[in-house]
């Protein structure tokens, strides 16, 4: 279990059932919580090892419980939502834990101002804490309706929810008119690579592959009427219903603060796997990240084409069986 969560029910803290926990990561261990409890994750990756675990495991929640425990993410809008949605829900206590790294003393400031907090506890970097669920107590703190950029909808949390990403911008520049019938965005958050390809590819199948589920619900309505097709799911494992002519991506390479090389080399490995013979890979990643090794050991020719400082651009043509 948490060491924080362990902590505070050994100091006395009592959680009802139904319960649930909205947020937890697969560093997140709720082995002491009855499998009836629900998690909410919207992460697929994270969403499958807790259904593994024999959870109740969705990706969102509506349907009112007891008690919530509240695992801190790295946004602070993101953060205020899960509050908002917690007390929502919840009709008893509502938990908060958080690394300090994650602002949980800001999000504490915050919330004693507005409730009566018991706790706080503090231990292994971080606090939790926990108080009456007070429904319109946060009103504001709600996720907006219609959060947009440049016209596209997005959302709290999301990967360049407040802005067009640079790499994404740079990528798009590059990618030739022509990229066959069958695409697919791997990792394609709430659109923006899929929405440009749609306008200069026009191909017959366009595949979504996208980890997040509120990204991807964001890309429903940015793609609504296309020939698009969205797939929530892990980029990583992802088997394309068809052979693919061309795959574009911006991968990500962390799911924590820590960055993760192997999670875009896990990209480049889907996207020759799904690949028809012929087919093309056109990805952009951070100048830094020691891709090019797994690039020329999945495809046969390998070009950067394009790039600033920052980022590069590269082709991928042929990949290896």
């Amino acid at each position: 279990m948490s060491p924080r969560l362990d902590l505070a029910l050994q100091s006395g803290l009592e959680l009802s059932k139904p319960l649930s926990v909205l947020g937890p990561t697969s560093d997140s261990d709720l082995s002491a919580l009855p499998r009836e409890t629900q998690v909410v994750q919207p992460f697929k990756p994270f969403h499958d090892h807790f259904a593994g675990q024999g959870f109740a495991a969705v990706p969102e929640a509506h349907d009112p419980c007891q008690d919530a425990i509240v695992i801190l993410p790295r946004a602070k809008a993101l953060a205020r939502s899960m509050v908002h949605q917690a007390c929502q829900r919840a009709s008893g206590l509502i938990v908060i834990d958080g690394a300090k790294t994650d602002g949980v003393d800001s999000l504490l400031k915050d919330i004693r101002k507005r409730v009566d907090v018991e706790g706080p506890i503090a231990k292994a970097h971080g606090k939790i804490f926990w108080f009456q669920s007070a429904p319109e107590g946060f009103a504001d703190w709600a996720a907006p309706n219609n959060q947009t950029v440049d016209g596209f909808r997005t959302a709290p949390g999301v990967f360049s929810a407040d802005g067009i990403d640079p790499a994404s911008a740079l990528l798009l520049g590059a990618l030739p008119e022509k990229l066959g019938a069958r695409i697919a965005d791997l990792g394609a958050g709430w659109g923006y690579l899929s929405a440009g390809a749609l306008k200069a590819a026009k191909p017959r199948a366009l595949h979504l592959v996208e980890a997040d589920q509120i990204a991807l619900t964001c890309a429903r309505i940015n793609l609504a009427e296309t020939c698009a097709q969205f797939h929530w799911a892990d980029a990583v494992t992802w088997n394309a219903p068809e052979p693919l002519d061309t795959v574009i991506m911006n991968p990500p390479f962390h799911t924590s603060r820590a960055a993760d090389p192997e999670l875009g080399q896990g990209f480049i490995k889907s996207a020759a796997r799904n690949l028809t013979r012929s087919g093309n890979l056109w990805m952009v990643a951070n100048r830094h990240l020691p891709y090019k090794v797994t690039l020329a050991e999945n495809f046969a020719q390998v070009r950067e084409v394009s790039g600033d400082n920052r980022f590069k651009v590269f082709h991928a043509s042929r990949p290896r069986r």
